[in-house]
């Protein structure tokens, strides 16, 4: 292309090319007219590249108070949001809330209480909330560990009631703080032993369950679980490892049974009942539920630890077993007969209906639910049972016929427990209690011990999956028949037996 005339004139004038990276001087770009480019887009010249932007020159649109970043609140109000929501987050992993159940919960706290961008990591013993507050700020980071669990299910349903009115914005974060602490430090709603008479009745309506009726099995089985029960209180005062409370508790049911085996004290015709009655009542605070719950919602190193948990808990009830056969070898006692698998007959559901009924409400009652709960898990204690019975009659597999009963128990209770009111976490481990392997652990322990054979061992292990695997499948199952809330479920990562269903923003 040829120059023109005009600018080969010009050419010896202008500057190197190394100087074009040079910002023009203040009096010259005041002096130049605008240029008008061709094109749509803005040309920059290289000095604006590599220099750092300074005065007018900003690389980025500045945020409201010249910070990139969410606006937070006061840094002593970010203190005690974190606080409060790790405290809630702990009561629900003591009570058996999964892992999921207790992120969501937080994560919806947080951004009702005015903190939108914060990360949670919650494993079986701790729970981490990290408050992010920007790019020129560090994060705000709480740890809460959860050094204890227990069962007491007025205080999981009163924590709910808190959340969904924190969420709703009808309770500020200072007075929920006052209340949290309030129902923390109080006492549980009924004396201990009203907890203690609720066991014994969970361990003789399960008694029933398996045949016991006509018999002083029932009567004898509400003995023996009180007993085991005020022995583990005392034990837990001299903060013995729970293992070894699981030593003691299957110890003292078994050889309690043999004992009165062996003085005629009683006419026992099912005296191995009473020991699977006990042993049903020992299994029945494990985290079973919240253990499968986790796994399937990718919580694996959560499920792990509950996991390992409920194998070495089993693992006490095998030790204390063994020793009080062990015992009754060296003093030439009789041992509890073999025991065998009950038979359900049509005749018989009946029993099998107000049985299921029994448990579960005192399954509640020693877990210290006020009356609405207790309620609602008997009716489930009762399908479930009913449920297992029929199955039963018409001649399926125990693991087909568990799975099928506590589904129904996990799709009734995710429907009808948030209608009225209820953690569905309560209703459904209330629910599935009455159908434990209690009969076939013992069963599986004794082959364990005379012939080294596993298998029904690890048929009751299979069963206990099942049951937990077909709550967790009927609450997931629940979700869309919810009115009203199937769009807002679909978008969680699983299924919801604790804590607000809305996990992302506040409820209207």
């Amino acid at each position: 292309m040829k120059l023109r005339p005009r600018a080969r004139a010009a050419a010896p004038k202008r500057r190197h090319a190394w100087q074009i990276l040079e910002a023009p001087a203040e009096d010259h770009a005041e002096k130049r007219p605008p240029r008008q480019h061709r094109g749509r887009g803005t040309r920059q010249r290289a000095w604006q590249v590599l220099e750092a932007p300074t005065g007018e020159l900003p690389a980025v649109d500045p945020a409201p108070e010249g910070t990139i970043g969410p606006q937070l609140p006061d840094e002593a109000t970010v203190h005690m949001v974190l606080d409060l929501v790790t405290r809630i987050g702990e009561i629900q992993m003591a009570s058996g809330a999964g892992a999921s159940d207790v992120t969501a919960t937080i994560l919806a706290l947080t951004r009702a209480l005015g903190l939108p961008a914060c990360e949670v990591d919650v494993i079986f013993t701790s729970i981490t909330v990290s408050c992010l507050r920007g790019s020129d700020l560090p994060p705000v980071t709480a740890l809460r560990v959860v050094r204890s669990r227990s069962l007491d299910y007025t205080r999981l349903s009163e924590v709910e009631r808190l959340v969904q009115r924190l969420i709703r914005n009808k309770i500020s974060p200072e007075d929920a703080y006052t209340e949290l602490h309030h129902l923390t430090a109080a006492s549980h709603p009924y004396p201990r032993w009203v907890s203690t008479l609720a066991w014994g009745g969970m361990a003789a309506f399960i008694t029933l369950l398996l045949g016991g009726w006509g018999t002083w099995a029932p009567v004898t089985a509400f003995v023996i679980s009180a007993l085991v029960d005020r022995v583990g209180r005392v034990l837990n005062k001299y903060a013995l490892p729970f293992f070894f409370q699981q030593v003691a508790g299957g110890f003292i049911a078994t050889l309690s049974a043999i004992v009165i085996v062996n003085l005629d004290f009683l006419d026992l015709k099912k005296p191995t009942l009473v020991v699977a009655a006990a042993l049903t009542v020992l299994l029945s605070g494990l985290s079973t539920v919240s253990a499968v719950q986790d796994a399937i919602t990718g919580y694996y190193v959560t499920a792990a630890g509950r996991m390992l948990e409920v194998v070495l808990m089993s693992a006490g009830l095998i030790t204390g077993v063994g020793g009080a056969l062990s015992v009754a070898a060296q003093f030439g006692a009789t041992r509890t007969p073999v025991p065998t698998a009950p038979a359900y007959t049509v005749a018989e559901l009946h029993i099998t209906t107000l049985a299921g009924t029994g448990a579960a409400a005192c399954f509640a009652l020693a877990s210290y639910s006020k009356p609405r709960p207790l309620v609602i898990a008997a009716v489930t204690g009762a399908v479930g049972a009913t449920a297992y019975g029929w199955l039963g009659v018409l001649g399926y597999n125990p693991i087909i016929g568990a799975s099928v009963a506590t589904t129904l128990v996990g799709l009734g209770g995710g429907v009808l427990a948030r209608r009225l009111k209820v953690t569905p976490l309560v209703v459904a481990v209330s629910g599935i209690t009455p159908l434990l392997p209690g009969f076939a652990t013992y069963r599986g322990m004794s082959e364990l011990i005379e012939n080294g054979n596993i298998t029904i061992l690890m048929s009751a292990a299979a069963i206990g999956l099942a049951l937990a695997a077909g709550v967790v499948l009927g609450e997931f199952l629940a979700q869309p028949l919810r009115t009203g809330l199937g769009r807002l479920e679909r978008k969680l990562a699983g299924p919801r037996m604790a804590g607000p269903l809305n996990a992302g923003r506040p409820l209207e």
